[in-house]
C-alpha cells in the first residue's frame, strides 16, 4: 500500500505563517505527499518535505515568479498501476471539473488532483476520481480547513480530514 498526503491552497504567508501542525504530523506517516499549487512561496516545500521527503507539487494561479520558475504547471505520477493528474486548475470553481478533464484528457488518469476552488472535492466520475483537498489555511469559499489522505492498493481510497 502506498499512502499519499494531499494539500493545496496554503497561500502561506497570507491566509497563515505555516501549516498547521496537524497536516505535518500525518504527512510524517507517509510515503508521498502531492501539492496542488498556490503554495503563495517555496519556504512551503521545504516545511512539507521535513515530514516526508517525497513530494510532488505543481504552481497555482497565486503563485508567482519564483514558485513557477521551480514548479511544473501539471504533471502526472504513476504510484502502482495507477495514473494520478496534478494540477491546480482556473477559472471559475463552476467550470473546474470541465477544466480538469480537459487537461489530463490523452493522459488515460485514474485519478486527477486539483486545488484552486479550496472547496473540499472526492467523487468519481466517468470512471476518473476527482479530489480536492480544500485548504487547511483558508476557508473563504470553504466550509471548514482540509487537507487529503489517499491511499493506493489495488484500487485508489481518498478521504477528507477536516481541521
Amino acid at each position: 500500500m502506498v499512502k499519499i498526503g494531499v494539500i493545496s491552497d496554503t497561500h502561506i504567508p497570507f491566509s497563515a505563517r505555516q501549516i498547521p501542525q496537524k497536516v505535518i504530523d500525518d504527512f510524517k506517516t507517509v510515503d508521498m505527499v502531492m501539492v496542488a499549487g498556490d503554495l503563495a512561496e517555496m519556504s512551503v516545500l521545504k516545511q512539507l518535505k521535513s515530514a516526508c521527503p517525497r513530494v510532488h507539487a505543481v504552481w497555482g494561479n497565486m503563485d508567482g515568479p519564483e514558485v513557477r520558475a521551480h514548479l511544473p504547471e501539471k504533471e502526472v505520477i504513476t504510484v502502482g498501476s495507477h495514473k494520478i493528474g496534478l494540477m491546480h486548475g482556473y477559472g471559475h470553481p463552476d467550470g473546474l471539473l470541465a477544466v480538469m478533464r480537459a487537461a489530463f484528457k490523452d493522459d488515460g488518469v485514474d485519478m486527477i488532483i486539483f486545488g484552486h476552488s479550496h472547496k473540499p472535492y472526492n467523487e468519481k466520475k466517468d470512471g476518473i476520481l476527482y479530489f480536492n483537498p480544500g485548504s487547511p489555511t483558508d476557508t473563504a469559499f470553504a466550509p471548514y480547513n482540509s487537507y487529503g489522505m489517499v491511499e493506493i492498493n489495488d484500487a485508489i481510497n481518498a478521504r477528507i480530514v477536516k481541521l
